[in-house]
């Protein structure tokens, strides 16, 4: 059966799919639960945000090896892989989609990399809506009014961000990876990523003293980091990266041809122009040397926050300048490589994770430096017995 002639999406191995992934969630959910059995609930609660912290960054470099490798349509149809709950129930189907075309999207190995990938998504998922309904069990069991407790409306964000992130999920294998879906699907992921790195920090136990205008610079990396992973997955979902092999000149010019029109046009078909032609290679060009220019943007910013948080001598943000310079450099190597060391999928997977890892300090960052917009003070209303939120 070709790809082409596949349902986009067929329900019918949902439920499978599901119960896979609240068995992968099992094992960590498990894990936390056995080791943290003699702790308050919100140690626990705290220890598998932090657990399903790291698995969702694990996930977020799944995922990108996932598109870097052409696996993402390796099952065209969604939950499942050609009808199927698994690439086993499939073999017929995917061997003679290979057959047909044996450089294709679909093979045997990338159908298991994809399917991998949907099984840990869902396992993350689990774990998600574990936090959220835990969350507010524990939110109506105390009815009291308790400083510094996480407020429950933080997971169920997470729960609606990673529900949302499953939809965009299926629009990339259902729209054959529309490169806007895609690189919104990346985004979400490493949103998620902040989300949960805001909710390990909760209730804020360390509090970090950043001078308002110091807190202000912290506003602005974050904001200029997550313009920059806007234009990386713009250049990973064109397949831009190698469209300039030398550095730091590009094709040998400081200033080669570039088409902006063509490259920057968000609502067109992988591969197309925005008259629906083929993408010029100076549309690919363009895409590439803006995220070079924003790299150096974002290099010389998160340089000086470095410099003004090692210049505050406070010995509690000496480990979170550290971290921003690790990031940094390791950005920095990780997007060389990709363009002179001929390795672009290793060094494209170094380069989310680093992008992830920066995202993930500067979230943490942000939320210590900012515990009173962190906490929730949980009261009994009068006549009402319901939860408040106070900022």
């Amino acid at each position: 059966m070709a790809a082409m002639d596949v349902p986009a999406y067929d329900l019918g191995p949902l439920p499978t799919v599901v119960l896979i992934g609240a068995v992968v969630a099992m094992v960590p959910l498990i894990w936390v639960v056995w080791r943290h059995r003699r702790s308050d609930p919100a140690v626990r609660r705290r220890a598998l945000t932090m657990l399903t912290l790291f698995l969702t960054f694990d996930l977020v470099l799944f995922g990108a090896f996932t598109r870097l490798s052409d696996s993402g349509l390796g099952c065209p149809d969604w939950p499942g892989c050609y009808g199927s709950a698994s690439p086993l129930g499939a073999r017929e189907s995917i061997g003679a989609a290979q057959s047909a075309m044996p450089t294709g999207p679909v093979t045997h190995g990338k159908a298991w990399i994809e399917m991998l990938h949907r099984y840990l998504a869902t396992g993350v998922g689990a774990l998600i809506t574990v936090l959220a309904v835990t969350a507010w069990l524990e939110a109506r069991r105390r009815r009291t009014a308790v400083a510094m407790a996480v407020s429950p409306w933080w997971p169920t964000l997470t729960w609606l961000w990673v529900c949302a992130q499953g939809a965009f999920g299926a629009l990339t294998v259902t729209m054959k990876l529309y490169p806007a879906i895609v690189t919104l699907h990346l985004l979400g992921g490493l949103g998620l990523l902040a989300l949960l790195a805001i909710q390990s920090q909760l209730p804020v136990q360390q509090k970090l003293s950043l001078s308002p205008a110091l807190r202000r610079g912290v506003m602005v990396v974050t904001l200029l980091t997550i313009a920059q992973i806007a234009l990386g997955g713009w250049v990973s979902t064109n397949y831009a990266v190698l469209a300039c092999t030398d550095f730091p000149t590009c094709q040998g010019s400081w200033w080669p041809d570039m088409d902006f029109d063509h490259g920057f046009t968000v609502l067109r078909e992988l591969g197309a122009g925005k008259d629906g032609g083929y993408l010029p290679f100076a549309a690919l060009t363009a895409i590439h040397m803006v995220h070079r220019l924003g790299a150096a943007v974002l290099l010389v910013a998160i340089g000086a926050l470095v410099w003004r948080l090692l210049a505050a001598r406070d010995p509690a943000l000496r480990p979170w300048a550290m971290a921003l310079a690790g990031a940094m450099v390791w950005q920095v190597a990780s997007g060389l490589s990709n363009v002179l060391l001929d390795w672009p999928l290793l060094a494209a997977v170094a380069h989310t994770g680093g992008a992830a890892v920066l995202l993930v300090v500067l979230a943490m960052l942000l939320t210590r430096a900012r515990p009173e917009r962190a906490a929730v003070h949980t009261a009994v209303s009068s006549g009402h017995g319901g939860v408040r939120a106070a900022s």
